[in-house]
């Protein structure tokens, strides 16, 4: 059953979506609006279920729209603005003088399916995908101009380039896959246990920092370690400790504070869910790689591309930051999305 069989009940009207939304107009700074609206939504591997999607919309009125998903931890908030200040996911992704201008673009941003902990089921990223079209139903945007994806959000955007193809433009999917690579898996894999190990321990939240942190390691390189974290290890209260470990813990500190563990638990077996066949994307898509990302192989984007066909064409990055590289590698990334965005044709 895909979203468009979906009946019409089961989605909120335009009026009862635009009532429940939060707005904001400056007329020195783009109107922002952001909202939430409750549907049901039939799940891959799951059946129906009432999922919550929460949403951000950030530009002028009649501006082309650009969704910006990043990776499973990233939500609505893609960039700070003059209505809602706190700093956005993104950082310097999206803002003043960037492709992703907010006085130019109509920039939007919405929580995964499962984000708030309360959806305590498999979960596809072919979910996600119906979930904007959903989305788009409910705030009256008939297409995307381009869906921009990092990590995560490049298997959402290329779901929803096959699944809903005349609702999008174009679509840019960075440091994402038709698939999840067999050694990146087994890494969330023991991710995974480690959680588990700590709820049998009724330490839940321990469990997910340690988790958070093997993640640390998956997402940078051994380059980047070398470079940050060469000093000898230190023997306190009789046990050795190396340099890297302050860095660990606070990550991992950081994203307990703001994160459930049943969200973490599906979006990350969302992640090793995925599966597409490239042929099926007729969208126009660039396909940005970081040589030496771990968790995405340059040989998987490769194929990938091979598999697009005409629609796909291939930018490779290198970056010690392997796949962090698009948190940290911002202004060559706003680079290649300034010649997607203001190119009428095809990415290039």
């Amino acid at each position: 059953m895909s979203l468009v069989d979906l009946p019409a009940r089961m989605l909120p009207s335009f009026d009862a979506v635009a009532a429940s939304a939060l707005c904001a107009a400056d007329v020195e700074a783009p109107p922002a609006c952001r909202g939430e609206f409750e549907f049901d939504l039939p799940l891959r591997h799951a059946g129906v279920h009432r999922v919550r999607i929460a949403w951000e919309l950030l530009g002028p009125p009649g501006a082309p729209v650009v969704l910006v998903a990043g990776g499973i931890s990233a939500h609505r908030h893609v960039v700070a603005s003059a209505a809602f200040p706190e700093a956005g996911w993104a950082g310097d992704l999206a803002g003043d003088g960037r492709a992703l201008d907010p006085a130019k673009t109509r920039v939007l941003g919405f929580d995964y399916v499962g984000a708030d902990g309360r959806t305590d089921a498999p979960i596809d990223t072919a979910d996600q995908a119906d979930a904007v079209a959903a989305l788009l139903d409910a705030l009256h945007v008939e297409a995307l101009q381009a869906f921009v994806g990092y990590s995560y959000g490049a298997l959402v955007g290329l779901q929803f380039a096959v699944r809903h193809p005349r609702r999008l433009a174009k679509l840019v999917a960075v440091s994402g896959a038709h698939r999840a690579h067999p050694y990146a898996a087994a890494w969330r894999a023991l991710q995974r246990k480690a959680v588990a190990l700590g709820q049998l321990q009724c330490a839940d939240v321990q469990g997910l920092s340690l988790a958070r942190q093997f993640a640390m390691l998956s997402y940078r390189t051994p380059e980047e370690f070398e470079e940050r974290f060469d000093a000898p290890p230190e023997v306190s209260n009789g046990r050795v400790r190396v340099a890297a470990e302050d860095y660990l813990d606070a990550a991992g500190a950081r994203f307990v504070a703001r994160t459930p563990v049943n969200a973490w638990l599906r979006l990350s077996e969302s992640i090793d869910l995925h599966r597409i066949d490239p042929s099926q994307v007729a969208v126009p898509t660039l396909v940005v790689a970081v040589e030496g990302d771990r968790l995405v192989p340059l040989s998987d984007s490769v194929a990938l591309v091979e598999g697009l066909g005409h629609a796909g064409q291939l930018r490779v990055l290198r970056s010690p930051y392997g796949h962090d590289a698009f948190l940290k590698e911002t202004d060559r990334i706003d680079g290649i999305l300034a010649g997607v965005l203001h190119n009428p044709g095809d990415p290039a």
